[in-house]
C-alpha cells in the first residue's frame, strides 16, 4: 500500500542555545550531537532536519527532542511534508564554506530502516 506523500516528511529543529560559559557550550554541543545520533542532518548551523515516515514516528522523535533541550535553550520544532520539502530552494553563495552541512537531502528510498 502506497502512503500519501503528505504523510511522510521532515522534522525541522531550529534552535538558539547560549554558548557563553563552558557549561553552556558543552550543553549545546551535547544537544547537537544527540540530534545527529538520532538521525538528524545539519542543514545550517542551528537547523537540523530528520526524515520521518509517519505521524507516529514524528511524535516519537519530537518527544525525544523535548527531553534533550538544555535548560537555557530556545527550540522550535516543525514538521514539513516531503512534498513541501521538495519545493524548498537552497541558495548558496559561491564562497560559502558548506562544511558538514547537508546539501539538499532527499527522503531516503528505504526510510523504514531509519525508523
Amino acid at each position: 500500500m502506497k502512503q500519501s506523500p503528505f504523510r511522510m516528511g521532515w522534522i525541522l529543529v531550529m534552535f538558539d542555545l547560549p554558548v557563553v560559559t563552558d557549561r553552556e557550550r558543552r550543553a549545546a554541543t551535547r544537544f547537537r550531537n544527540d540530534l545527529l545520533d538520532d538521525g538528524y542532518l545539519m542543514i545550517q548551523f542551528s537547523i537540523y532536519a530528520r526524515p520521518c515516515v509517519s505521524y507516529e514516528h514524528q511524535e516519537k522523535h519530537i518527544a525525544k527532542v523535548k527531553g534533550l533541550v538544555p535548560e537555557a535553550g530556545n527550540v522550535r520544532i516543525m514538521f514539513m511534508t516531503d512534498e513541501q520539502w521538495k519545493k524548498s530552494v537552497t541558495v548558496i553563495g559561491k564562497n560559502y564554506e558548506q562544511g558538514k552541512r547537508a546539501v539538499d537531502p532527499a527522503m531516503p528510498q528505504q526510510i523504514e530502516f531509519w525508523e
